[in-house]
């Protein structure tokens, strides 16, 4: 296997604390989106969606979901599960990852891309180029915001989002409310559930 990621990034960010986690060491080559590496003609050979991370496996498949990934890895190394272990508990972790990927994930990303210079005719990831549309950010704000209110409530005093143990999903929340910070937001006051989770979460992944 090899993969393509760039660290500081934060779908990178998923996959790195995934691996960390769970003590896989993979054949790793950086591609640094800062210097748009991501968009070169070499890398779109490997990856023509110019995303990261990706993963050529053993077989020769490309997989470039960061979820796809995981579920795929930790399969193959069932040592400290991250997506469940029993069928119901993988169905709750996908469920909150999906949740958080639209709710999260998406809303920071409308916040950034329809905002910097940076991503100009670049508002969606990928190959095609995308016009910002400045109005989108104050929806990602709202987005961000109620969608942090809810998962607190939801959460409860549960320790985790799926139960007792640290699973992808918390890795995920953790990575969208902490990537956050770079458009000035984070979890609202008054989540209480969220901010004790959110510190026990970067425990157990220290």
């Amino acid at each position: 296997m090899h993969l393509y990621t760039y660290d500081s990034a934060p779908n990178p960010r998923r996959l790195g604390l995934f691996l960390a986690y769970k003590g896989i060491d993979l054949p790793t080559t950086q591609i640094d989106m800062r210097e748009n590496k991501h968009r070169d003609a070499e890398f779109l050979a490997i990856n023509p969606l110019g995303t990261l991370p990706a993963l050529m496996t053993d077989e020769g498949v490309m997989l470039t979901e960061v979820i796809a990934i995981c579920d795929y890895l930790d399969a193959l190394y069932p040592d400290k599960p991250l997506m469940g272990s029993t069928a119901l508990e993988r169905a709750l972790v996908i469920s909150w990852d999906h949740r958080i990927f639209v709710s999260i994930f998406e809303a920071f990303a409308e916040m950034l891309r329809n905002r910097s210079p940076a991503f100009e005719n670049r508002a969606l990831p990928g190959p095609l180029d995308i016009e910002q549309i400045p109005e989108l950010e104050t929806r990602g704000r709202k987005r961000f915001r109620g969608s942090l209110e809810l998962f607190d409530t939801e959460l409860g005093d549960k320790p985790f989002l799926c139960g007792d143990s640290i699973t992808f999903a918390d890795i995920d929340l953790l990575v969208g409310v902490e990537t956050a910070r770079w458009v000035k937001e984070s979890i609202p006051e008054g989540c209480d559930n969220l901010q004790a989770w959110l510190e026990r979460s970067r425990a157990a992944l220290s």
